[in-house]
């Protein structure tokens, strides 16, 4: 089976992070991006707590947990990286989050490259950098988690 590498996140900002991350320096590890919206029913209810609890469950030099806040929709309700901040602290969201570029065009820019259909968003990448999952929603944590085992071991 064939797998194309992963396309570069073009983020405006990072937040719970020093500095900004590149999928370049994530290599090696395994990589889930949670792509959401603070507006989104199912990134609050279900996307992002299975994202918490991947990052607790594993160890980050293996399983790199980042965030994607990727806004197509109700701009002004969800305010930029201030009220971004506040939510997830307030969530108790540790992991790095990124904020998706704005673009010209109708969606985000890492949004587009990625083909995503909308949020909640749930990626995998191996690591050598390959895209090895997208799915629109999410799954059941005991099948990522075998998923994210299963690219460990490779």
């Amino acid at each position: 089976m064939s797998f194309k590498l992963a396309p570069d996140w073009d983020v405006s900002e990072w937040l719970n992070t020093p500095a900004p991350l590149t999928l370049q320096e994530l290599r090696g590890r395994v990589v889930l991006v949670e792509a959401f919206q603070m507006l989104c029913p199912g990134c609050v209810g279900e996307a992002l707590p299975q994202a918490k609890r991947v990052a607790s469950t594993f160890d980050d030099q293996d399983v790199a947990v980042i965030g994607l806040h990727t806004v197509f929709e109700h701009h002004a309700a969800q305010g930029g990286r201030d009220a971004l901040a506040a939510f997830l602290h307030e969530y108790g969201i540790t992991f790095p989050v990124g904020i998706d570029r704005v673009s010209t065009q109708l969606l985000p820019i890492t949004m587009a490259a990625y083909k995503m259909q909308g949020t909640p968003t749930q990626i995998l990448i191996d690591r050598n950098g390959y895209l090895r999952k997208q799915q629109f929603g999410s799954c059941e944590d005991l099948k990522l988690g075998a998923e994210i085992m299963a690219l460990m071991r490779e």
